[in-house]
């Protein structure tokens, strides 16, 4: 793990020293025809969309945590999981928000993973989902509760709401400050969105935002 973890970090530093602020549109990000609203004024909101399910999103997992800890103070950064037609995917997102109303989030968010991917764990149902996280120091009684809550079932139908608004195609993709989109190669895109930060920066001052 570390020595793949090396190598993509390696690649990223690489990628990313070669970047300069000649980021194209159409190539190496999307501008989108509709800007979409941005949660905090003053703020340049950076989204992954992603899933659990996804093996890409599993693989870019560490590399966007170490990326997303030298955000600058102006920006700010959340997680979408979305399920893009696969209705496992959309169970996942279910559960995401639910482990966020139970407090567990954060403490499962790496282990959901390596249970999916490394284990080969089947968790796609509500079933096995419920006696997973049961396992793992969840209270069962709150997370079904939460699961099947109209307020749940409603952020994970916005969050498919949200991709489609950001003409998201594949996961992981990364939008920043409403305007652009960016997915791919993994090193590319964090060197990408680095960019586009900046770019979101310097329009927002242009406007007076």
């Amino acid at each position: 793990m570390f020595i793949r973890l090396s190598t993509v970090m390696f690649a990223f530093l690489a990628f990313a020293s070669s970047v300069q602020a000649s980021v194209v549109a159409g190539h190496d990000y999307v501008a989108l025809d509709v800007p979409q609203r941005q949660e905090i004024n003053g703020k340049i909101e950076v989204i992954e969309f992603f899933s659990w399910g996804c093996p890409h999103c599993y693989e870019f997992y560490p590399l966007l945590a170490r990326w997303v800890a030298t955000l600058p103070k102006d920006a700010t950064f959340k997680r979408v999981p979305v399920g893009l037609g696969h209705p496992e995917w959309d169970n996942l997102a279910r559960t995401y928000y639910a482990l966020q109303s139970t407090g567990d989030a954060a403490r499962l968010d790496s282990q959901i993973f390596e249970a999916i991917h490394k284990e080969h764990v089947s968790l796609f149902d509500e079933q096995s989902i419920t006696a997973w996280v049961g396992k793992h120091g969840v209270n069962v009684t709150k997370f079904t509760d939460a699961y099947r809550s109209f307020g749940v079932i409603t952020s994970a139908g916005q969050s498919d709401q949200a991709a489609v608004d950001y003409r998201v195609a594949a996961i992981p993709t990364i939008a920043v400050g409403g305007r652009y989109t960016v997915t791919g190669d993994h090193a590319k895109m964090l060197a990408v969105s680095d960019e586009l930060i900046a770019k979101a920066r310097a329009e927002e001052k242009k406007t007076g935002k």
